[in-house]
């Protein structure tokens, strides 16, 4: 039996996203087999697909598949494995590889699809409720009463974040960067919500919190980092968990000198400062955290449990098929997409 699977030879545009064939895996002793049937495309992928994903580069360099999660069919498991069985419907995480027909992946990193969840819903939860996860409850802490600025509100994350801030009984301003977005962040859970597109970003911030924000999520990168920084309360924290407006919204390819002029803007903490503005900066990559299996297994525990409870709720999803990938990275850069992308093999 072979799998199909996408793979970039090398950084470069949409042009690099090919398709290769190869033997199925085989389980080790440890490991699941998943027949994968639904595929969750994250920002993350185009990021490696340009060649600027650092743990792309440390952990697989070219080529590589990329994807970081995925839900199925289990269809062989390890010799060490007794809990699972072929025929169960999983989803789960991998570092690498997720856009493939099949995956090889340790047991600790699948989990069962929720009853209130189908596929493509499943494939699209983990990475990004994940990220908020860690965002949230890992490094920020926040208390109930709390206020968070949450940029991109109606995306992957943010609308993960939503929902998360709402559990942690936070008042949740969101971000967004279109008018489409509005109900979209408002039906997660942000109490107010800002379209950029329409009023004053920092004006309208101000107005929502004028006391300044106790947590700042920001995965935009230079375009809005000061002025994050700017807008927290006294203490507060800034998560910074990636740096989109620095990349291309079409085209597929980084544009050097804007993203060597963008590096060079990006500000730089001075701890001096953070110490007298009582601040925080705070940042992280989910990739390195896939050994840290306490952080896993507690993380998708509680939102599991959440999720029964019916206290979170899938994002929204839109297919596309393992044929069209190209085309699913090229929406997700535009930025006007809202909640998942899945690709279906």
């Amino acid at each position: 039996m072979v799998m199909r699977k996408v793979v970039i030879p090398r950084a470069g545009g949409y042009d690099r996203l090919t398709f290769e064939t190869q033997p199925e895996p085989t389980p080790g002793p440890e490991e699941v087999v998943v027949t994968t049937e639904a595929i969750g495309v994250n920002y993350a992928d185009c990021v490696i697909r340009m060649g600027l994903y650092a743990s792309a580069k440390e952990y697989v360099g070219w080529p590589i598949t990329p994807g970081f999660e995925f839900a199925g069919t289990v269809s062989a498991v390890g010799s060490a494995i007794t809990d699972l069985a072929p025929g169960a419907q999983v989803f789960g995480v991998t570092r690498f590889g997720g856009y493939s027909t099949h995956v090889a992946v340790p047991r600790h990193q699948v989990f069962l699809v929720p009853a209130r969840f189908d596929l493509a819903q499943a494939a699209g939860f983990p990475t990004v409720f994940l990220t908020a996860y860690f965002a949230l409850f890992e490094l920020a802490h926040p208390r109930p009463g709390n206020t968070l600025l949450v940029h991109s509100a109606a995306g992957g994350v943010g609308g993960a974040l939503l929902q998360l801030g709402r559990i942690a009984g936070c008042r949740t301003v969101g971000v967004v960067g279109s008018s489409h977005k509005v109900e979209v962040a408002r039906a997660l859970g942000a109490d107010v919500v800002i379209d950029k597109s329409r009023e004053d970003l920092w004006r309208a911030a101000e107005r929502a919190s004028p006391q300044g924000y106790d947590v700042v999520l920001d995965a935009n990168g230079v375009s809005t980092l000061r002025e994050s920084y700017r807008h927290l309360a006294r203490p507060g924290k800034l998560v910074i968990y990636g740096f989109h407006s620095m990349l291309p919204r079409e085209g597929g390819r980084p544009n050097w000198v804007k993203l060597a002029s963008d590096f060079l803007r990006t500000p730089r903490f001075n701890p001096l400062e953070l110490t007298h503005h009582n601040a925080s900066v705070l940042a992280f990559n989910l990739s390195y955290l896939f050994e840290r299996r306490d952080v896993l297994a507690e993380a998708m525990g509680r939102m599991l449990a959440w999720v029964d409870e019916g206290r979170i709720t899938p994002l929204s999803v839109t297919r596309f098929p393992l044929d069209r990938v190209a085309e699913a990275h090229r929406a997700l850069e535009s930025g006007s997409t809202v909640g998942k992308l899945v690709l279906v093999p």
